[in-house]
């Protein structure tokens, strides 16, 4: 869990920077500032890493699983 906030924020965090590069450029800050905000959630939403599992815990849930199809 700790993994997905470090990216989310990380995103914002270059999506800001990129929406003040674009607003400085066009002359609105404030308009490219929170555009560069939103696109930085939905990327740092959208950036998942697969959770490992120790393999003591991949057996516990494939016998789990095999014991429900009976």
């Amino acid at each position: 869990m700790a993994n997905k906030s470090k990216h989310t924020g990380l995103a914002i965090a270059l999506g800001a920077a990129l929406g003040a590069a674009l607003g400085v450029a066009a002359g609105h800050l404030a308009i490219w500032l929170a555009v560069g905000v939103a696109i930085g959630m939905v990327i740092g939403a959208s950036m998942r890493r697969k959770e490992t599992q120790c393999p003591e815990c991949t057996e516990f849930h494939r016998v789990h699983q095999l014991r429900r199809q009976v």
